[in-house]
C-alpha cells in the first residue's frame, strides 16, 4: 500500500495536520472536526513509523509530543494568539517528527 510506505516523510503531515485541524474546528466551528483531522493524521503516522521499525517508546514519545505542543497552543494562544501559536507548534512538531522518525528514513546508503 502506497500511503503506508516507510519512506514517505511525515514531518509535513503532523505539522500541517495542526494547521488544518485548527482550521476546520475554526471555519466549521465544530472542535470535534478539528479533533478528528488530527486523530487520524497522527493514527496514519504512527502505522508509518511502526512499519518503518521505529521504535515503540519513540513513536509514543513522538505521539505524547504531539499531543503536548496541541495542548500547548492553547496555552500559548493568549499571549501569542490563535494562529501565531499554532504555527509555532507546527513547526515545532514538524521539526521533532523529522528529526526522530524521518531523517533516518531519508538517507541514502552508497555501497
Amino acid at each position: 500500500m502506497r500511503s503506508l510506505d516507510p519512506g514517505v516523510p511525515t514531518w509535513p503531515v503532523t505539522g500541517l495536520s495542526l494547521v488544518l485541524g485548527f482550521a476546520v474546528a475554526e471555519v466549521t466551528g465544530v472542535r470535534a472536526l478539528g479533533g478528528v483531522v488530527l486523530v487520524l493524521a497522527l493514527a496514519w503516522c504512527g502505522l508509518v513509523w511502526l512499519g518503518r521499525g521505529t521504535r515503540r517508546p519513540v513513536v509514543a514519545g513522538l505521539v505524547v509530543l504531539y499531543l503536548a505542543l496541541f495542548a500547548l497552543s492553547h496555552v500559548v494562544a493568549e499571549p501569542l494568539g490563535a494562529w501565531p501559536s499554532v504555527a509555532l507548534v507546527a513547526v515545532v512538531m514538524a521539526a521533532a517528527t523529522w528529526a526522530v522518525a524521518d531523517r533516518a528514513s531519508t538517507r541514502v546508503l552508497t555501497p
